[in-house]
């Protein structure tokens, strides 16, 4: 390792942890993006009917987008807590042991993922709103006319009339996922997950800048993390050609 030039890119490529926050980010985003996605447009379908609550279940959902990320990782610390958790308190009272979610490396991979969910699911939910808020309304009057069920509906017209939309976030997501980190920090205190199992890109290269000061190699990570997502982007835009069908 020269510290110079393509000795950098050498040294990211065939670095351990590298490669282990690569495996995690992939993970992470194989995970986090479409769940995030499939909830996201549920909660989308909900609130675009027109309810009494429907204002303050809007606020609600989107109340984490103008709240500190790490006031946010704080209360997910406390609620994943092994001995006074939330969620720890709930699996007992379901009969079920509580599980060390912040200190196993198994679980806390879990843990993650579930705070990544969350965090990513407010923009999500206001990107697929004004998806289907967009959707001409003759077409559904149409369908019921015609005897269309509602899970039909959304199938066969929601569904294909809100796939640009859906394509659009999906890009979005996975762009923003690759870039975890706010969560890791704020979840482990700092580190990168229990006995450092939970290295990300991100984090590898905050380490590597940071702390390491190797600002050659943080830069060649950043610039391999780039060309991943540009790839990853460009395979993305060529299958959703097919999605459009009208």
């Amino acid at each position: 390792f020269t510290g110079f030039g393509f000795g950098n890119y050498e040294y990211v490529l065939t670095n351990e942890t590298f490669i282990l926050a690569l495996k995690n980010t992939i993970t992470y985003v194989l995970w986090v993006v479409p769940i995030s996605t499939a909830l996201s447009l549920l909660v989308a379908v909900l609130l675009n009917r027109r309810t009494k609550l429907q204002a303050f279940f809007q606020t609600a959902y989107f109340l984490p987008l103008v709240t500190s990320a790490i006031a946010i990782g704080l209360v997910w610390r406390w609620l994943f807590n092994f001995d006074y958790g939330l969620i720890n308190f709930v699996l007992s009272r379901l009969g079920a042991d509580a599980i060390n979610w912040l200190n196993n490396p198994s679980y806390a991979k879990i843990a993650l993922i579930v705070y990544g969910i969350w965090s990513m699911m407010p923009f999500t939910i206001i990107l697929l709103l004004a998806g289907l808020q967009n959707i001409n309304k003759q077409y559904l009057i149409a369908a019921q006319v015609d005897g269309s069920r509602p899970t039909q509906t959304f199938a066969y017209i929601t569904v294909p009339l809100l796939a640009p939309t859906i394509g659009l976030t999906m890009i979005v997501n996975m762009i923003t996922a690759f870039k975890v980190f706010n969560e890791l920090f704020a979840l482990f205190n700092g580190k990168p997950g229990p006995a450092y199992s939970l290295y990300t890109v991100i984090y590898f290269m905050y380490e590597q800048f940071y702390v390491k000061y190797r600002l050659g190699t943080a830069a060649a990570s950043a610039i391999a993390l780039f060309f991943i997502v540009m790839i990853l982007t460009l395979i993305q835009l060529y299958m959703q050609r097919k999605w459009k069908n009208y």
